[in-house]
């Protein structure tokens, strides 16, 4: 079978194919697995022109698109001649491109789209993405429930069409902790673990509050904080000098996203406070280096931790339920949440895993 990924948007600032490599990793690896057994194209757009091959997956870089258009013809007629069977269309926010790309091919090939964190279109534009559905064959959400509020607004026409299948995956693995501390120098009795940015979605004010309560019961706690987004961060700060429990938090800001192997595998516990997550990047990784999530009950992360039975899920922004959860942690065998994190991870968020889904689920539309 013959995929052909398809990107519409331009990504600026990417001049040769390796730092693109390495900018979609977390999902170019599921394009290598599908190109396993398949011939799988993928289409980008960046500031370069040219092919290079992959992993065994044929990278076509054009510039069809640097300016920003809803009909993009020479790129459709371009992925035409390339006689996909199959083409996934990354991201949900192209409608009248993915419209023109159905007139375009022919009737036997099948357009999957691909959910990327993207929400119902507001106002007027919500009409091109229910015209835009009547020529999609399948949805790919990180969790079903996500599509299907997508089918409640009539967006999307049937939860038939929706297909569960994770958004990223890592490219990190479970290595020796003692051998990872000693690289990173994380101290502490558990050592919990926070990667992402420092914005209202991901609350991490509730986080350090909720922490700061745990460790008065628990003063060998300690939580690092790795960032790359610093917008609260003076509020932090100012929690973190406020409090007599301060040195129990440890803002470490940016860190490059190779050595965050050695900061998971590092870790006993991944703690976030997402409010929404298309996915969960930081938690797929953290899981793939065997880390217990404590993550927000929200739909991708009951995906993500199988409902909560790889770890501990409490509501958005309640500082209570989050203190309770981090007691918890003391209660429960955290051998086996380990065990459990790192076989849910291999089973339905590996590239293997997901790319296995895929080809099933391209294979059911013919």
């Amino acid at each position: 079978m013959r995929y052909v990924s398809l990107i519409y948007d331009h990504s600026p600032g990417f001049t040769e194919p390796g730092s693109w490599f390495k900018r979609i990793a977390a999902y170019g690896g599921i394009l290598e697995e599908l190109a396993k057994k398949n011939q799988v194209i993928s289409i980008n757009q960046i500031d370069y022109k040219g092919q290079a091959v992959n992993n065994g997956v044929i990278h076509k870089f054009v510039g069809f698109n640097r300016k920003r258009t809803h009909f993009p013809f020479r790129l459709n007629r371009f992925v035409k001649k390339l006689d996909p069977d199959v083409v996934i269309v990354q991201g949900l926010h192209n409608p009248v491109a993915v419209i023109l790309l159905r007139f375009i091919l022919p009737k036997r090939v099948k357009i999957i789209a691909h959910h990327h964190a993207e929400k119902p279109k507001p106002g007027i534009k919500i009409y091109a993405q229910k015209l835009a559905d009547r020529f999609v064959d399948a949805y790919l959400f990180a969790s079903a429930e996500m599509g299907l509020d997508w089918v409640k607004k009539g967006v999307i026409s049937a939860s038939g069409k929706i297909h569960e299948v994770m958004e990223v995956s890592s490219i990190f693995y479970s290595t020796d902790k003692s051998a990872a501390r000693q690289r990173t120098g994380i101290t502490g009795n558990p050592v919990f673990l926070w990667v992402g940015t420092l914005d209202a979605n991901k609350d991490p004010l509730n986080v350090v509050k909720a922490f700061f309560k745990y460790s008065r019961h628990n003063p060998n706690a300690r939580l690092y904080m790795i960032y790359h987004e610093a917008g609260l961060l003076p509020q932090i700060q100012e929690l973190i000098a406020n409090d007599e429990a301060g040195a129990a938090i440890i803002l470490l800001g940016q860190k490059p996203h190779e050595e965050l192997l050695y900061w998971f595998n590092s870790a006993d516990i991944f703690i976030s406070g997402s409010y929404y997550e298309g996915s969960g990047t930081a938690v797929c990784e953290a899981m793939s280096c065997g880390c217990i999530p404590v993550v927000t009950d929200i739909p991708s992360f009951r995906m993500i931790t199988d409902n909560g039975k790889c770890g501990l899920l409490y509501p958005p922004g309640d500082e209570q339920a989050l203190l309770s959860a981090l007691t918890e942690i003391e209660k429960i065998n955290t051998v086996e949440k380990r065990a459990l994190s790192l076989e849910h991870f291999k089973r339905k968020l590996s590239f293997e895993a997901i790319a296995t889904d895929i080809q099933q689920i391209a294979e059911g539309l013919f």
